[in-house]
């Protein structure tokens, strides 16, 4: 007799999970911008607290070691981007051999390409149609005729005025207009940027505040339960974070070492590119390629050189990615491919390329909750691999 009122209820319940999930989905692509700013100052947090934790060790209150890692941080983004900026002027100053040399390739591909279309042609359309038909003899000129003699005007002819247009020279644009309409479209991202070390301090340094008066909001029972759903977040994604930071920096060393030996131009910025490229999930191999390829346009040997470049990128991709990857990052994330795919696709549509970089990060810290939530333990397995 129970029956319809339950089953009513289970329909309730259905239809509310789904427009909340939508509704949910929404908010995440309308706010993509602060989620994700939040995001990346939080996995930044993560990655600073071991610091933390050390300067705390020598008796440095909690706010004073965050504001000492916090500048420690941003010294080492600075002396980075200026390694970057005196590379990148040093490339402005090789853009016109840069420019030569893709005109070159470019011709040279366009010419194989009508070579082999001629070929082609020649292969497949039979000799009678390549040769043309027989041209047909020339019909004899006809003699123009003659224009009929115009009668004199009696009429006086009038002349219209010419009239001059005038055309006003626009007055040039100065610089900061180009500046302006080139950076408005970026004012959100670049506004939600500078507020990521800000949060990143306030994140440190009151960790401490914060993670209290949530347990104090939660139940008595369920304090250890989530005392312990936030530490394995913390837990998780440090360990996927630092893990692809190291294996980052080895294959940007091992890039380095062989860059160097044939004398790549600027392979100092190449290979730290070529080597967190390789990081990226299922294209990492293609985005690896380009730096080096595009950096070894202005020497005279190619052909040699862009075989080299492609099978030492190749082999250390296929290294990192079936012997040093299990063990740095595998270990300690535990998604199955299947979840792994399905979490790219989904962030990837709703966050563009920077959902492809949280994507992972994101789900191993839904399933580090679920590991750890009695209730959720099932999900947590279904995530697992």
């Amino acid at each position: 007799m129970y029956a319809p009122s339950t089953s009513s209820q289970r329909s309730l319940q259905l239809g509310v999970g789904i427009l909340a999930a939508g509704a949910a989905v929404a908010l995440l692509y309308y706010g993509r911008v602060f989620f994700i700013t939040v995001i990346i100052a939080a996995i930044i947090a993560f990655l600073l607290e071991p610091m933390v934790e050390f300067f705390m060790k020598m008796r440095f209150p909690r706010g004073l070691a965050s504001f000492v890692v916090c500048s420690i941080a941003l010294v080492f983004l600075y002396f980075a981007g200026l390694g970057v900026y005196t590379e990148a002027t040093a490339m402005v100053d090789d853009l016109p051999a840069y420019s030569e040399r893709i005109n070159e390739l470019v011709d040279s591909v366009s010419m194989r390409m009508e070579h082999f279309q001629e070929s082609v042609y020649r292969t497949v359309v039979p000799r009678r149609f390549q040769e043309g038909a027989v041209e047909a003899p020339p019909a004899p000129k006809q003699p123009a005729p003659r224009a009929p003699k115009k009668k004199p005007d009696t009429e006086p002819t009038v002349v219209a005025p010419v009239i001059q247009e005038v055309r006003v020279r626009p007055e040039p644009t100065p610089p900061f207009n180009y500046i302006y309409d080139y950076l408005r479209s970026f004012y959100s991202v670049l506004l939600m940027a500078s507020f990521v070390p800000f949060l990143v301090y306030f994140i440190l340094s009151w960790r401490d505040h914060v993670r209290g008066r949530v347990l104090v909001m939660v139940g008595a029972e369920t304090r250890y339960t989530v005392a312990k759903a936030l530490d394995g977040v913390a837990d998780m994604v440090r360990a996927y974070v630092i893990g692809n930071f190291l294996l980052g920096l080895l294959l940007s060393v091992a890039s380095a070492l062989l860059f160097a030996s044939v004398k790549l131009p600027y392979w100092i910025v190449v290979a730290p590119m070529s080597g967190f490229l390789s990081l990226a999930p299922y294209i990492g191999l293609p985005l690896a390629l380009i730096p080096p390829l595009l950096a070894s346009l202005t020497l005279k040997e190619p052909a040699a050189l862009y075989l080299f470049l492609t099978a030492s990128v190749a082999v250390l991709h296929l290294l990192a990615l079936n012997l040093l990857y299990p063990k740095f990052v595998g270990s300690r994330v535990h998604l199955n491919p299947l979840v792994v795919t399905l979490a790219l696709m989904f962030w990837g549509m709703l966050w563009g390329g920077i959902g492809l970089l949280l994507a992972i990060p994101m789900t191993a810290a839904l399933k580090a909750v679920c590991d750890n939530v009695g209730s959720l333990q099932p999900y947590g397995r279904l995530l697992g691999d």
